[in-house]
């Protein structure tokens, strides 16, 4: 405990540099988590993509039937995400596009999420290794959370691109105000720069919000787990010394399920609000096409 209360609760989110070259860090401890997470996330993913496959034919029916609960926990958390939270915003077409990055991204960024929560920094720690190699969590480093909100930047634009064309980009940086009367374009000159800036403050958003609640959560995880090295170190008696190393440790347990909570949240949050992001920059004629013809149904329908 005398340890801990030495030590700064932000090493449990602080990079380590490991190999550098001058002043230039060529290695780091979240790099080689990151490595060690992104293999466990590939294999894990394959197992359960072997369990979730149709089997062979002489298996019958059962050859349907997801094997082991770890591939059905994923299917049934795929299903879910798929059906009740991409399709509404995306659409058939949109989510089966962009479903294999969506999935990627969530699931990365929870294993990480979920890796940062094993006690690796504490246990290298406990057997003499000043320097850790591994552990912390990767998500508490704002340049991963940029690195990942820039690819979900490039794929906003490109889709943009991709849908609206070069022609149909610019104008929705006007908010549709350019087909409007001349007596609008004043406003432009506000509404275009905001626009612009969303573009980019968007994906900006997604990094700091990942990034500022994965920090927040193990710092205070770390903070209430030294309370009871600091009352050692302050001289206090034992009957005090336990009494802090009791509150503070049910706290530090009860903060563990919150941040269990949080790792999944953060997750979905990351991964749904990039599906959004990508929807807003999807022309809607179709629905338009479909709410107009509804209408006229009803016209139809109406007695005179």
């Amino acid at each position: 405990m005398v340890f801990l209360a030495e030590t700064n609760p932000t090493d449990h989110v602080t990079d380590v540099i490991l190999i550098k070259i001058g002043d230039v860090p060529i290695l780091t401890m979240h790099m080689v988590t990151i490595f060690i997470v992104a293999t466990i996330f590939v294999l894990a993913m394959m197992k359960a993509a072997k369990a979730i496959a149709t089997g062979p034919e002489s298996e019958g029916n059962e050859r349907y039937i997801t094997k082991g609960r770890f591939g059905q926990l994923i299917e049934a958390m795929v299903v879910y995400l798929r059906d009740e939270m991409l399709v509404p915003v995306l659409g058939e077409d949109h989510t089966r596009r962009y479903f294999p990055y969506l999935m990627t991204l969530f699931f990365f960024i929870l294993f990480n999420n979920l890796f940062g929560l094993l006690p690796l920094l504490d246990l290298q720690h406990l057997f003499g290794v000043h320097t850790t190699w591994f552990g912390g969590t990767a998500t508490a480093n704002i340049m991963v959370t940029g690195a990942l909100a820039l690819l979900s930047f490039f794929l906003i634009q490109i889709h943009s691109f991709r849908e609206m064309g070069i022609k149909g980009s610019l104008e929705h940086l006007t908010g549709g105000l350019i087909h409007e009367s001349i007596f609008v374009w004043p406003v432009m000159l506000i509404v275009v720069p905001v626009e612009l800036a969303g573009n980019f403050i968007k994906p900006i958003a997604l990094a700091i919000r990942l990034f500022a609640n994965m920090v927040a959560g193990h710092t205070l995880m770390a903070v209430l787990m030294g309370f009871g090295g600091a009352a050692a170190s302050a001289g206090m008696g034992a009957l005090g010394i336990g009494s802090i190393t009791l509150v503070s440790g049910i706290a530090a347990v009860l903060v563990s399920f919150l941040e269990l909570f949080v790792a999944f949240l953060q997750a979905f949050i990351f991964m749904f609000l990039t599906a959004v992001f990508i929807s807003l920059m999807s022309h809607h004629d179709e629905e338009h096409e479909h709410d107009a013809s509804e209408t006229d149904a009803q016209l139809e329908a109406k007695p005179a």
